[in-house]
């Protein structure tokens, strides 16, 4: 099976493309103090708002520091809080799911319940609030997005369950006499995996998403370290006279989910268990 995924992974060209993308931000993350032509923190006011030139190719912000080496680090953060907030959603998420949908009854009715209330609130502006009575820094961003991320999720992996539960390898195992935790962990998750995986890569990019939109309004990384969000904050106020304090950054922003959002559909086509296999 194993084979047959990574032949039909590698034949998804978009799929491919985005996979290719983001290993390539990956090793910019890794190797940013390698790479970046200068501190991201350093101050050049007699080269203030300099356009893009050889010294600089991406030109320099207001405070005359580097916009390439703070675009770089700026990867670094974004993928962070991407996979740790998306990693927090997958665990609560699943567990919740696994709980509800192997258990059934009460635990189900009440599980469900609460994310039912959970759904009822707008993510971004239940987010906003909780950044609100907290110190917005990269930690707290991190667990209020990965906390406030998990409902989705759980429905699905429980959904999932109710399905799987009912299969003639689960009611054997049951017959023999296996606990609880083994048949959920052992049984019913690996049978489960595919939409999660799924799901947390299409959730990565809207975790950058939502980081950005939050370090843009001033509620997320603060400065002096670099985010793309808190760039583009710096941009608006020169919209007119830096125009590349703005495109850059937020091209970043747009390749990155794109890439990940293009990884997320080529898994969805490529775990779907109808066309394996093709």
């Amino acid at each position: 099976m194993w084979k047959i995924f990574w032949r039909r992974f590698i034949r998804n060209k978009l799929a491919l493309f985005g996979a290719l993308i983001i290993l390539s931000l990956a090793l910019v993350a890794i190797i940013a103090p390698h790479i970046a032509p200068f501190d991201p923190n350093q101050q050049d006011i007699l080269h203030r708002l300099e356009p893009p030139s050889y010294r600089h190719p991406l030109g320099t912000d207001d405070l005359g520091r580097d916009l390439l080496s703070r675009i770089i680090y700026g990867t670094r953060v974004s993928l962070l809080v991407g996979f740790v907030a998306v990693g927090i959603a997958i665990i609560v998420g699943s567990l919740l799911g696994l709980l509800s949908g192997y258990f059934g009854g009460w635990l189900d009715t009440l599980i469900m319940r609460f994310v039912d209330i959970m759904l009822c609130f707008p993510t971004f502006f239940l987010i906003l609030m909780v950044i609100a009575f907290l110190e917005p820094n990269i930690w707290n961003v991190m667990a209020v997005i990965g906390l406030t991320g998990w409902p989705g999720l759980t429905r699905l992996v429980r959904g999932e369950c109710l399905s799987v539960r009912e299969r003639e390898f689960v009611q054997a195992a049951k017959a023999l006499g296996l606990s609880n935790i083994r048949m959920m962990f052992v049984h019913l998750l690996p049978n489960v995996m595919a939409p999660i995986l799924v799901t947390a890569t299409l959730g990565i990019g809207g975790a950058i998403l939502t980081e950005s939109a939050l370090s843009f309004l001033g509620l997320g990384v603060q400065p002096p370290t670099s985010s793309w969000g808190n760039i583009l904050t710096a941009g608006k106020d020169y919209i007119t006279l830096a125009w590349w304090l703005s495109l850059y950054p937020g091209l970043a922003i747009l390749i990155t989910v794109l890439a990940y959002n293009l990884l997320g559909e080529g898994l969805r086509d490529v775990l779907d268990p109808r066309m394996m296999l093709e």
